[in-house]
């Protein structure tokens, strides 16, 4: 019999996922590859692995037998490879946000975590792409806007920020103290893109508008906290992405009378179906913690 470290590792995948499509994805590879796979894993072991059905693969008792076997292989060679070389064994977490998030959430979870037993690796995605990370295990968390229910995944919300308007602390609007939309509608204007509430709100604008000229809208949060502050537009942006510099001064919120109430709502997302070990409880505790201080 010849099996490989692979082998071994896509047959707990596939036991994992509980579908041979899910553990393709995690793998990168197509659904035909993964069961061309196992046939000739069970040709090799001699009994069949898993009970194909409409819903996913469960694994047969002769898989459930090997299954021990197959891990303890697998994390004694790792073990033997991490003794070689002189690593702490660590586990790792893997957080995901999208990019307008990414200032917000990044620093301090990884400020507050410093000291734990545990090593963060943090990436920026799109929504869609971060609950497919969820699914697939590539990510333990995921950071995004509030979304439909998702089968597997659990989402939770940890702050909801009003969209408001903002500029430079130098900027004449910061003295002047608008009070409606026509009063700031005919200055430069650069929104971030935060759904699509934000053209309604340019199709406002337009609309109060007295002289011709473009409104632009960027991503993420941090380029709108930027075009406000190195190039004095005026944005509107949730306020989370912009909150330490409100109150340090930097930026000063315009209250407008006539502007709708227009909200981020985001959620920490996690796969549901396992139970958590201590390293994700902690990520979960601390990221609930400091929810408040989000919001």
């Amino acid at each position: 019999m010849s099996l490989s470290v692979d082998d071994l590792q896509l047959l707990i995948d596939i036991v994992d996922c509980g579908s041979f499509s899910q553990a393709a994805a995690r793998w990168g590879w197509s659904q035909p590859q993964v069961s061309q796979k196992v046939n000739q894993l069970e040709s090799e072991i001699g009994a069949p692995l898993f009970q194909r059905h409409r819903r996913g693969a469960s694994p047969t008792a002769a898989c459930l037998a090997f299954l021990p076997s197959a891990k303890d292989a697998i994390a004694i060679l790792e073990q033997g490879r991490k003794s070689i070389q002189s690593v702490p064994t660590l586990p790792l977490v893997t957080l995901s946000c999208m990019p307008s998030l990414a200032s917000v959430v990044f620093g301090p979870i990884l400020v507050a975590l410093a000291s734990a037993p545990m090593e963060i690796r943090c990436h920026t995605d799109h929504s869609k792409a971060i609950m497919e990370e969820l699914l697939t295990g590539k990510a333990q968390f995921g950071f995004v806007l509030k979304c439909p229910p998702m089968a597997g995944v659990q989402m939770e919300r940890i702050w909801r920020s009003r969209i408001v308007p903002v500029v430079h602390r130098s900027h004449r609007l910061a003295r002047s103290r608008p009070q409606m939309l026509a009063d700031v509608a005919n200055e430069q204007l650069a929104p971030q893109s935060w759904g699509d509430e934000c053209y309604q709100l340019i199709d406002m604008l337009r609309a109060a508008r007295t002289v011709p000229g473009p409104i632009h809208t960027v991503q993420p949060a941090s380029a709108a906290r930027t075009m406000a502050i190195e190039h004095l537009f005026l944005t509107f942006m949730p306020e989370v992405a912009v909150k330490r510099d409100l109150r340090e001064g930097r930026l000063v919120k315009l209250e407008l009378r006539d502007l709708p109430v227009w909200e981020w709502d985001v959620v920490v997302a996690w796969r549901t179906g396992k139970r958590m070990d201590a390293t994700k409880e902690l990520v979960l505790e601390t990221v609930r913690a400091m929810a408040a201080d989000w919001a």
